[in-house]
């Protein structure tokens, strides 16, 4: 016959047991049951201690939750000042940080400690001979708010500090465990969606959350969003107890204390700047936001003799990464026709550096979302950029709104860029589209387009080629066509074997093209021959280009406000981006070749036929001798090319202007 445990032992032993999965749920990371089993445990816990509130403990798992707190929080004063950190941002600034203290501890050799920064609420949790007793902010640094009520409703909060073999020491007497109080990623997601689920608005970030939620005075409140404790420091009224900032670490771990499992010590500086690099990699992927991390002098005496300066240890730095928001100034907003003939709105902006790269233009996807965020020209903006990703717009700052912004047009804008062309936004389809033309059509067109005489000139691969490959399904994209084999080919019923081998030896021997003919190949809006000519006079590689201001187009010559929105606006569109990647990775490298000749400083225009050459050979022989070809006469042409047919106005222009009017015999004189 077995008898019932007593209510003290079962609470007892329920309490023990609640605490030792917590540890292994929230410490090692390495739950041993589920979640379901210890809510039944903690049930049963409750039940008893309900029936017998006498054997009720402060410490108790069941006592997170108290009352509403009337008159608002406290105010605490620190045992020792919660001390801010230098920032550094580059491994000079690193390396100069560790000279200084050279200079006051010569001969010193350094261990360092690093750790990942973590975006919280700094707060200091504080423990009675193993009991927690007060929670206090960081405030001023000298002086912050007793929050304990709310920072016990946190479940990663141990009310009573595990004991450990070796860590005896620490509960007893006063224990105090700084650290941030943080609201993981994927529980911010998860309280949003729930939100937005309800119609309610969404939070703006973890930390402002989590920095909001703290100081609610209802602990029930608090209760309900999933807070999180982290911890970065340990301290004891007897320092010698605590040698290392890395047995700090290891004491917190032993003792119940959820602390970053990353933080590690090292020998010198080249392996603390790879930790670094590393932690930049994987940022993106920790539970929680960070913009850095923190380094340290590992030893603690030797932190301690280094000494403070104004509120600055010297013995530590916070390394920080390149901000991944900025705010900046829309100057306008264009649109980019994409391969699939989808419209696609971009905010033309102030260069801004956004996680160390200058951006000057953010995609802004689709008419819905301009209305979503209410995005107007002139409005400042907060731009953001996770990773290497596309820079996107963020949130507007409506409060700097300049008073006579408009509401964003779309259909108007559309018209007014594009007004020979028709759109279309079908069902339930959130982007407007060429009305009539297929993503089909368009691919047709930008092959004919890239491998054109004018162009890229690749021989063969003309109207009916192009078709037979698309409709073949061999090319989804312009690159696609350097992907190509005589033996893809051969199963089309155009190609024999020569004709297969001629025509992929034609695409191939196009992988490394003059730079204004592959510009001009692309097929930007606005960008003819002689302005892509002008482009790589300027800019000399495609990086130049994509990376160039509006400000930076409008100085060469020829090119005003609408061509140089045009190719921003190109260079803004993610499938154009992917496309540039693509022609990377396939061995297409475009080479700028600075070209002179006789024909510096002079410019032609050709009216009527020509008998010796067409046009666009014509182009090339006046551009090959360091000449420009225009389209039309203006004040700086310096020849008028008559042919057969020749046009009036062109006639006209140029005896306005003072223009030497030649024949075809002339120019074949010149070119000679």
């Amino acid at each position: 016959m077995t008898t019932q445990p007593q209510p003290n032992a079962r609470i007892t032993e329920l309490r023990e047991l609640l605490n030792k999965y917590s540890y292994e749920y929230h410490v090692l990371d390495a739950p041993t049951v589920s979640d379901a089993i210890y809510d039944s445990l903690f049930g049963e816990l409750k039940q008893l201690e309900a029936e017998h509130p006498d054997l009720v403990t402060m410490d108790s798992p069941t006592q997170r939750v108290g009352n509403e707190l009337k008159g608002g929080f406290a105010k605490v004063q620190h045992s020792s000042r919660m001390l801010s950190l230098n920032d550094v941002f580059d491994p000079h600034e690193v390396e100069a940080w560790v000279q200084r203290m050279d200079k006051l501890l010569p001969g010193t050799k350094h261990e360092f400690f690093a750790d990942i920064k973590m975006d919280g609420l700094a707060c200091a949790l504080i423990y009675q001979d193993g009991i927690f007793t007060q929670a206090i902010t960081r405030g001023d640094s000298f002086v912050g708010e007793d929050v304990t009520n709310n920072v016990r409703t946190i479940t990663n909060v141990p009310l009573r500090l595990r004991s450990a073999k070796g860590y005896e020491q620490f509960l007893t007497g006063r224990t105090e465990i700084r650290g941030e109080i943080v609201m993981l990623k994927k529980d911010f997601a998860k309280l949003n969606a729930a939100r937005k689920k309800a119609g309610e608005p969404e939070f703006a970030n973890p930390r402002n959350l989590a920095a909001g939620t703290v100081r609610q005075l209802d602990p029930k409140l608090v209760a309900a969003r999933p807070l999180h404790f982290r911890a970065y420091d340990l301290l004891r009224d007897d320092t010698a107890e605590i040698p290392t900032n890395m047995f700090a670490y290891e004491t917190l771990t032993a003792l119940g204390i959820t602390r970053n499992r990353e933080a590690s010590v090292f020998t010198n500086l080249s392996d603390v700047m790879k930790f670094v690099d590393h932690v930049g990699e994987i940022r993106n992927d920790l539970p929680f936001n960070t913009d850095g991390l923190v380094i340290k002098v590992n030893d603690r005496a030797l932190y301690r003799e280094l000494g403070v300066v104004g509120k600055q240890p010297r013995a530590a730095v916070a390394y920080k990464y390149a901000a991944e928001q900025a705010t900046t100034v829309v100057k306008d907003i264009v649109i980019s026709i994409g391969r699939t003939g989808a419209a696609t709105p971009v905010a033309v902006f102030d260069p801004v550096v956004v996680a160390g790269t200058t951006v000057q233009h953010a995609s802004l996807h689709n008419a819905d979302e301009i209305a979503r965020l209410d995005v107007r020209i002139g409005d400042t903006v907060v731009i953001f950029k996770a990773g290497d990703i596309i820079p996107q717009v963020e949130s507007v700052v409506t409060e700097l709104r300049p008073k006579n912004a408009k509401k964003f047009d779309y259909e108007k804008a559309l018209k007014e860029q594009y007004p020979e062309l028709e759109f279309e936004r079908q069902g339930n389809d959130v982007v407007y589209r060429v009305k009539g033309e297929s993503g089909d059509l368009i691919l047709r067109r930008s092959l004919e387009y890239y491998a054109s005489k004018g162009a890229l000139d690749i021989d063969t691969l003309g109207e009916k080629n192009v078709n037979a490959l698309v409709d073949a399904g061999y090319v989804k994209d312009v690159a696609d066509i350097y992907t190509l084999t005589a033996d893809d080919l051969l199963k089309l019923d155009r190609f024999a074997e020569i004709s297969a081998n001629k025509l992929i030896d034609a695409i191939q021997s196009k992988k490394n093209p003059p730079l204004e003919k592959f510009i001009l190949g692309l097929g930007i809006r606005h960008v003819g021959a002689q302005t892509a000519i002008d482009l790589a006079n300027r800019f000399h590689s495609m990086d130049a280009l994509k990376q160039a201001t509006i400000e930076q187009l409008e100085e060469v010559d020829g090119i005003g406000k609408v061509v140089a929105e045009s190719i921003v606006a190109w260079f803004a569109d993610e499938d154009n981006l992917k496309l540039l990647d693509k022609f990377e990775s396939l061995g297409v490298h475009p080479h700028f070749e600075k070209k002179s000749g006789k024909l510096a400083g002079k410019s032609f225009v050709i009216t009527g036929t020509l008998e010796t050459m067409g046009r666009d050979m014509a182009a090339d022989r006046i551009r090959a001798l360091g000449g420009t070809f225009q389209t039309s006469v203006a004040k700086d042409t310096t020849y008028l090319v008559t042919g057969g047919k020749v046009g009036g106005s062109k006639l006209k222009k140029a005896q306005e202007y003072g223009t030497e009017i030649i024949d075809e015999a002339k120019l074949l004189e010149i070119l000679s």
